[in-house]
């Protein structure tokens, strides 16, 4: 029988305090071979410290953390040899140039060739022969993407990976690390604040919050449980709604002027609301599906579990 491949991630009650503050609270989760998880928080959330302690760069106040099968703990970089990773701002030898930069992360990992194609698959073919400290911010970006991946790892523990990067390197990071899940069953953990673009990438996605790990779930239900509505402009709202209500429906106001509707046979239904409506007399002049975006769906995420918390 074929010995068990390692879970990648195992945090269990993983905590971290700077004096009265709690950085990590209490944080246990698993990812497991080939998953893209994406942890979400707003800036202070605890994402960057859960990252170090997983790298072993600081040393957590409680709890355990497994990175590859192997016990995690300050100042052991045993587990860097299998790892890809990227912390906080993207760094660099500043005076080399981009070639120099993975020639000496080559030679620090003992790799028997060159950079070989890992330049081109981050797009850094016109930037190769530059000074680091020449690069803008989304190639520095690149540069430090290219420095964790140069070894193949099959685990890349990444800190807001995509920062700077303009839309088209924020997709072409996207299908980088999508296909290397998918060809090669890396496993990809990383931070962002990108809520949509994770949502798009990964397939689960956690929650921090005040360090505490306050929600996990796939792409599907943060997809089901956004907040949908239709929205209705006529030109006499109040008939409209009179109309609405008659067969069945909860119109709302919206301000000022028009009607929202959030019934669920509204939402399956929208073409049979605007019948309803051409044949009450009150046509409408639009109708149109609004769907919360992925930003207000955390906030709204953490704000109730902020209220939970004060009962």
């Amino acid at each position: 029988m074929a010995p068990r491949t390692p879970c990648p991630i195992e945090v269990a009650h993983l905590s971290k305090r700077y004096g009265p503050v709690r950085a990590v609270d209490d944080v246990t989760l698993r990812v497991e071979r080939g998953e893209i998880y994406a942890l979400l928080g707003l800036n202070g959330a605890g994402k960057t410290t859960l990252i170090r302690m997983l790298l072993g760069m600081i040393a957590p106040t409680g709890g355990t953390a497994r990175v590859l099968g192997a016990d995690v703990s300050a100042g052991d970089r045993s587990a860097w040899a299998r790892v890809g990773y990227l912390v906080e701002a993207a760094a660099a030898y500043p005076e080399l140039t981009v070639r120099e930069n993975l020639d000496v992360v080559r030679r620090l990992r003992r790799l028997p060739a060159g950079p070989g194609d890992i330049i081109d698959r981050l797009a850094l073919g016109p930037y190769a022969d530059r000074r680091a400290r020449t690069l803008s911010l989304g190639n520095l970006q690149r540069l430090a993407l290219a420095r964790a991946l140069i070894h193949a790892p099959g685990l890349l523990i990444l800190d807001e990976p995509v920062n700077g990067l303009d839309p088209a390197g924020v997709a072409e990071i996207r299908a980088l690390l999508a296909g290397l899940a998918e060809r090669q069953g890396t496993t990809v953990f990383l931070s962002s604040h990108l809520l949509a673009e994770v949502a798009r990438l990964a397939t689960r996605v956690g929650i921090l919050h005040h360090g505490r790990l306050v929600g996990e779930h796939d792409p599907g239900h943060l997809d089901r449980h956004r907040r949908r509505r239709l929205r209705l402009a006529t030109r006499d709202d109040a008939a409209a709604g009179a109309v609405l209500r008659a067969h069945g429906y909860r119109p709302e106001p919206a301000g000022p002027a028009g009607l929202l509707l959030a019934d669920d046979r509204a939402l399956a239904e929208p073409e049979r609301v605007a019948a309803v409506l051409v044949h009450g007399g009150v046509p409408p002049a639009e109708l149109r599906l609004e769907e919360e975006d992925l930003e207000s769906f955390f906030l709204r995420t953490v704000a109730a579990r902020d209220a939970e918390g004060e009962r």
